[in-house]
């Protein structure tokens, strides 16, 4: 482009991937996350670039420890009482075990983020076919009889002294990596139906199959979801994306139409205050909303609630947006989706620039941990809010679980390495 032109500002670039054209005054057209700009001889770092670009996302990191942390609160709050239902007695619990319990869980998330965010992407890509391989076996493990624990019903942990760990966390960790993995081994034959999409399809039944057996139909669905999103996102063609979306809301609709207690739970999502349904499977549901109810605007104020003494179950891990909206009321509920909103946006927007920045794999894997991190808070808030029928998933970052909280935690890392990937790209820098 000719410099004497005047007053055309030329379209914003830069040279990293080889596939960046040259820009030599496009510096008003630069998006303001990018810490460079375009000068006569190439890329060069800005005078005074800020501490926040040469590192990693501290929004995301303050965006994320303000959810850990009014998780705790609430996690302690929703289950103070709990030590006075025999149930809980006949075991010893105390009125801090829980929140003792979610502190040591933290801790120990916290150290393996840490040591996550030390490893480069390049690995993580080498490793993906088998941590996804590790994910199956210890799903498989988990149905051994004396291995996998028990609990009404469900063999979804295994014991591992320090804490109870589900490997259905993993595999959806395993899964992001391992589908965004597989679109960039099959970039080019994404156009072919069962060339690139029977074999991931394939890999998507069998995890179903093992994570149904135990069973966990939620994990199910955020695996499926996990799956579809990075092959959309991947670039597999249009129409092929809805043969299989269809495909899938078949299967569920046909797991539900086979299965009378499943099916039972859906006519109570549809008449929770049916006396048929209120002391039945609309049960939860029907003490969630009222809890809701009653925090009305502002709510009751922290410690307040009345649901949560034994009235409603599980307020600590399902239903904990249903404690927070009563003692906070809708403030608090629209604080905490919009502070999710922005987390999943801000993980989309890492994920786009890695694209950007010619770091397909990386991109796929940050925008797959958004699709997780996103769909599992709508699915809770959706049950909590009585929008959709009651489902067993817990709300990311915030609810009881040792496991959901390391491998949420162990995943935001990796969008934080691939962010600070990114930024060393951007300098100039090699990874």
């Amino acid at each position: 482009m000719n410099s004497a032109a005047a007053g055309q500002e030329t379209s914003t670039g830069s040279r990293f991937g080889g596939w960046f054209r040259r820009a030599r005054s496009g510096m008003d057209s630069l998006p303001v996350h990018l810490p460079v700009r375009l000068g006569g001889a190439g890329i060069a770092q800005t005078k005074a670039t800020p501490m926040r670009v040469l590192g990693f996302d501290q929004a995301l990191v303050w965006v994320t420890v303000a959810l850990l942390t009014w998780g705790l609160i609430m996690v302690y709050s929703a289950s103070i009482a709990l030590p006075d239902n025999p149930r809980f007695a006949r075991a010893g619990y105390g009125p801090s075990f829980f929140l003792t319990r979610h502190a040591a869980s933290l801790v120990i998330a916290f150290i393996a983020a840490l040591l996550t965010f030390q490893i480069p992407m390049k690995t993580w890509e080498r490793a993906a076919p088998w941590l996804f391989v590790a994910s199956l076996l210890l799903l498989v493990a988990v149905l051994i009889p004396h291995i996998g624990i028990n609990v009404n019903g469900a063999r979804r942990w295994l014991p591992m002294g320090f804490m109870r760990f589900q490997p259905s966390e993993l595999a959806k960790f395993a899964m992001v990596l391992y589908a965004a993995s597989y679109m960039v081994r099959k970039m080019e034959i994404k156009e072919r139906f069962f060339r690139a999409v029977l074999p991931m399809g394939i890999a998507v039944v069998v995890v179903g199959m093992l994570v149904m057996a135990e069973p966990d139909m939620g994990a199910f669905m955020v695996i499926a979801v996990i799956a579809m999103g990075i092959l959309f996102l991947g670039g597999v063609n249009a129409r092929m994306f809805f043969v299989i979306a269809t495909l899938v809301v078949v299967a569920f609709g046909s797991i539900v139409a086979s299965s009378p207690w499943r099916r039972e739970r859906i006519f109570a999502y549809l008449d929770p205050w049916s006396e048929e349904h209120a002391l039945g499977k609309g049960y939860q549901l029907s003490h969630s909303l009222i809890a809701i109810g009653r925090g009305e605007i502002f709510g009751v104020g922290l410690g307040g609630s009345v649901e949560k003494l034994h009235w409603l179950p599980e307020a600590h891990t399902d239903f904990l947006l249903a404690v927070i909206g009563e003692e906070f009321g809708l403030i608090g509920v629209l604080l905490i989706i919009g502070m999710f909103l922005w987390l999943t946006r801000r993980i989309m927007h890492i994920g786009r620039q890695a694209i950007a920045l010619d770091r397909v794999f990386s991109g796929l894997v940050a925008q797959g941990v958004g699709v997780w991190m996103g769909f599992q808070a709508f699915i809770n808030m959706g049950v909590n809010l009585g929008a959709l029928p009651t489902k067993g998933l817990t709300l990311p970052l915030m609810s009881f679980g040792g496991s959901a909280i390391l491998m949420n935690l162990v995943a935001l890392a990796v969008v934080l390495r691939i962010d600070y990937e990114n930024r060393v790209l951007m300098r100039g820098g090699r990874v």
